[in-house]
């Protein structure tokens, strides 16, 4: 059986697994299944295994002596690889508002896209967003499934520091910012959930291969939930899936 995934030196103690350039939910779900069973064949060997959309990273304990031995006994594991993660996975309901008085770029962004506000907003919360992995910061969720309609390059001067729990568009992607930070995606709205914790397990509730809805609320609501957030009380809504 030829391999789907290459094979590439990344460090003397990675190797990089790379599949096909698309971005998309099967890719998703097929790299999500090959770092389970990775994981789990090799945990004493390996210290982590790192996805992005189109591939693994996969960091060992020890110098890599032999590459093609240790590649060889990876694509054995090839065979075994399930079409979904036998992992539970679960949707998310997420809180975000929309209102201009929290997030004034948003009438910006409307006016670029010649829409009303409303139809930017009925726009971001249709789809349902896969979780393809996460990074950039502790908690940072890159979503796919963005309508086309709302797509739009980053922007040429980043914000110096955008808030808390800012969702934002950034090319064909989704994000929400789960601290502080500067930010060069259009920032749509804020969500007044807490994506990060070092203190839970996990510290980020949201893994891998879920899914998310976005869904509106105004600010009055914003700021009643936000508050159960900072008591650490209020977990968002989520069924398996």
């Amino acid at each position: 059986m030829k391999s789907v995934f290459e094979y590439i030196p990344y460090a003397e103690d990675a190797i990089l697994i790379r599949t096909t350039d698309k971005i998309m939910p099967f890719i998703c779900y097929q790299l999500l299944a090959y770092k389970q069973v990775i994981e789990e064949k090799y945990a004493k060997a390996i210290i982590e295994v790192v996805q992005s959309y189109n591939s693994l990273l996969v960091v060992y304990k020890c110098v890599i002596e032999d590459f093609y031995t240790i590649v060889s006994a990876l694509q054995s594991l090839e065979v075994s690889l399930s079409v979904m993660p036998t992992t539970a996975r679960r949707l998310w309901e997420i809180p975000v508002c929309y209102e201009k008085e929290l997030v004034p770029e948003i009438e910006a962004f409307a006016m670029l896209k010649s829409m009303t506000i409303s139809e930017v907003v009925a726009l971001h919360t249709a789809p349902l967003y896969t979780v393809y992995f996460i990074g950039f910061l502790p908690g940072f969720m890159y979503l796919g499934g963005l309508d086309a309609a709302l797509a739009t390059p980053r922007k040429a001067t980043p914000n110096l520091q955008v808030p808390k729990g800012s969702v934002a568009i950034g090319g064909q992607q989704t994000g929400i910012y789960p601290s502080p930070s500067p930010a060069g995606w259009h920032v749509m709205g804020r969500s007044p959930v807490t994506f990060f914790e070092v203190a839970n397990e996990p510290p980020c509730f949201v893994q891998s291969g879920d899914q998310i809805q976005l869904v509106s609320i105004n600010e009055q609501q914003y700021h009643a939930i936000h508050q159960l957030a900072a008591a650490g009380v209020y977990v968002p809504k989520s069924t398996v899936i």
